[in-house]
């Protein structure tokens, strides 16, 4: 009988299974990895997936074998929800990932959904409230995930992406504003009036108490080339015709 594979870390799996896609015989690789046969052959042969690791095989952090996410749109629109409205409990036994979605926009509660599956969930949980649900997840490697975590409210503390995050989102920052966007944004019609005439033009809003969450809403902005301004303290605005409908290239409106 094989060894249960849950009882071997991630890493020993994934190095086992570098080394027969590469070429090596079961033989070969139960010997380099010190292991029976016949848990190298069940790694390898009978059950190549390794849906029985649960979170911990699609943790990007926790593999030698995976350098970035390996859906980074995904996550970078996860990163952005989570920044905005989302916040991750580390407290109980299993972590849980929350990220709060109004019932008016039934279009983003699937789509959060979907990201946290894409991104590592195996199962996703929708939680009603009143006026909106929790999408939420458990899971162990979230933190991994998501080291912005901490005590207390994030706009009294320091939020600052990691050097790897940072990559991330430089390579997609539409997603990343997306999610900013989705969470604590809108685009609406703004109406002016000029010498008794009204105006209606599209504009997209974003408001955070957070500074640091602000200055990464503006790095992603510039990362594109896309206008803004701070029409107000905690308030960013993206107004200017051309700058819009950049935008509406990455997130447009919320449903």
């Amino acid at each position: 009988m094989f060894e249960d594979a849950r009882v071997h870390p991630p890493h020993v799996r994934a190095g086992a299974r570098t080394l027969y896609l590469g070429g090596a015989t079961v033989a070969e690789v139960a010997r380099s990895v010190s292991l029976p046969y016949s848990t190298v052959r069940y790694w390898c042969k009978d059950r190549p997936e390794p849906k029985q690791l649960g979170t911990a095989a699609r943790c990007f952090r926790c593999r030698p074998d995976v350098d970035d996410p390996t859906d980074p749109t995904s996550y970078t629109y996860l990163l952005g929800l989570y920044l905005g409205d989302g916040h991750l409990v580390t407290s109980a036994r299993v972590p849980v990932l929350r990220v709060s979605c109004s019932n008016s926009w039934p279009g983003l509660i699937d789509a959060c959904d979907a990201a946290m599956r894409a991104v590592l969930a195996n199962k996703v949980q929708r939680v009603a409230h009143q006026g909106c649900v929790s999408v939420q997840s458990y899971g162990r490697h979230w933190p991994c995930l998501f080291p912005q975590h901490g005590p207390g409210e994030k706009h009294r503390r320091a939020i600052v992406l990691t050097d790897w995050q940072r990559e991330i989102v430089r390579a997609c920052p539409g997603d990343f504003l997306r999610g900013l966007l989705h969470s604590d944004g809108a685009r609406f019609a703004n109406r002016v009036k000029v010498r008794g005439k009204e105006y209606v033009y599209p504009r997209y809003m974003f408001t955070n108490e957070s500074t640091d969450i602000m200055g990464l809403c503006q790095w992603a902005l510039d990362l594109l080339g896309i206008a803004w301004r701070m029409n107000r303290r905690n308030s960013l605005s993206v107004a200017r015709r051309e700058a819009v409908a950049a935008l509406d290239v990455h997130v447009g409106p919320k449903y």
